[in-house]
């Protein structure tokens, strides 16, 4: 599986994510993550992550934030809830 080089774009929207307070700086990798995924044009962004990324309670503004950014935000999920959605 390919390592998605980092990108002055995807360090800017990382930055937009902790200006925002939808992520904590202490998740700046976190919010590297998910810049990495939109600005990489990813399909799905899979993680474990419950707490910073795949967060019921942000995952909509994270949304509104990639693409109020510019780009188009992968669906960001757990493994379980992929599988969960291809039955």
């Amino acid at each position: 599986m390919p390592v998605l080089p980092t990108h002055d774009e995807a360090v800017t929207l990382a930055e937009t994510l902790l200006s925002s307070g939808l992520s904590p700086r202490e998740a700046a990798a976190d919010a590297l993550h998910i810049a990495l995924a939109a600005t990489h044009g990813m399909d799905y962004l899979l993680t474990w992550n419950c707490k910073h990324i795949a967060n019921a309670f942000i995952r909509n503004r994270i949304v509104a934030l990639v693409e109020g950014a510019g780009y188009s935000c992968p669906v960001i999920c757990t493994p379980e809830e992929l599988l969960e959605n291809e039955s």
